[in-house]
């Protein structure tokens, strides 16, 4: 993707580095963050540092391989290996193309530390390659003049290019079709208002950023015609854990009769997960609710709280929303209906 005039996707890897986009500092500043081990990758993907499904999944993979650099002349290098592969994995529990990528770069480090380096690269360009599968596909969907929704960021920044949600339409605005985006700004960490609005901007689709709560009325206003939604893992059966606040977007869609589609690669399914009922939830820091961070009119960075000082808060990262409620899943594979 296209970031002042020069191209970049949001996480590779140099040598034994892994460089990565700076999703903290976004909108408001482009920053490039380098991290020299595997201790400091898993630290990347706790502090959100790098987030998103696929971007999480790349990340781990590469971690894992930065592991097998550090432990290659180790004579305990299986123990070691392992150990480091359960640190990564502990990160964040929810996201399955963390665990997904772990396990390949593992095997592939029982192989050879190179192994896992080629493995780990092989999978973040497989991650940017289903990625753009998935907007051809979910570009079929969307009609001109549509106007589409979306939670979270689902875009370029939560894969290694092109996204997952946001990915058909970057294809169907590539193609010349006239459309325009709501973009929920995702409380508490406001990652619509910062880095879909963001992506948008920097492709030059016409979008506007709404409350969380406005969504349902809108919908209820004829002004919505579909919502296109990522996750972070999907039961066997369909049901899809994503970005808290989903949940309700996918109910209120159905009440007025709005198509709703998760957009998410193949390796977002875990078919070891039943359903919905067995996915973990990951509980945050509530510290994310009481802060917002941003500029000040000099440009100078403040974060200030904005929730009253006596009160605590509750923080669940993700919701799940239940197969029936879901019209399709776009995946690079093609479209798939939920068993409801």
């Amino acid at each position: 993707m296209q970031v002042n005039n020069c191209s970049y996707e949001t996480i590779w890897m140099e040598g034994l580095e892994v460089l990565l986009i700076d999703q903290t500092k976004l909108p408001f500043s482009f920053e490039i963050y380098k991290s020299k081990n595997y201790k400091e990758t898993s630290v990347v993907i706790k502090t959100m540092i790098v987030r998103g499904a696929g971007a999480i999944g790349a990340a781990a993979g590469y971690a894992m391989a930065q592991a097998a650099i550090e432990y290659k002349n180790r004579t305990d290098y299986i123990a070691k290996i392992n150990e480091a592969r359960k640190h990564i994995e502990s990160t964040r529990p929810t996201a399955q193309n963390l665990f997904y990528a772990t396990q390949k770069v593992y095997e592939a480090a029982l192989i050879s530390p190179e192994n896992a380096i080629a493995t780990a690269k092989q999978l973040a360009q497989q991650n940017s390659d289903d990625c753009k599968k998935i907007g051809e596909y979910g570009n079929k969907l969307i009609k001109e003049g549509y106007c589409i929704e979306t939670h979270c960021n689902a875009g370029w920044l939560a894969f290694v290019d092109w996204g997952s949600a946001l990915s058909p339409i970057f294809y169907a605005h590539r193609q010349g079709k006239n459309i325009s985006v709501l973009v929920d700004e995702t409380r508490p960490r406001s990652q619509g208002a910062r880095l879909t609005a963001w992506e948008l901007k920097n492709e030059n689709i016409d979008h506007k950023i709404i409350p969380d709560n406005a969504g349902a009325w809108l919908m209820s206003q004829n002004r919505v015609d579909m919502m296109i939604v990522g996750a972070d893992r999907i039961a066997a059966n369909g049901d899809v854990a994503n970005k808290i606040g989903t949940l309700e977007k996918a109910i209120a869609a159905k009440e007025f009769g709005i198509p709703f589609y998760v957009a998410a690669p193949s390796s977002t399914i875990d078919f070891n997960c039943a359903s919905g009922k067995e996915i973990t939830i990951e509980e945050r820091d509530e510290e994310e609710i009481h802060f917002q961070t941003g500029p000040d009119n000099k440009g100078a960075i403040h974060t200030i709280r904005v929730t009253s000082p006596d009160s605590t808060a509750l923080n669940p990262a993700f919701d799940v929303t239940p197969a029936k409620y879901i019209t399709g899943i776009i995946t690079e594979k093609g479209i798939i209906t939920p068993n409801k």
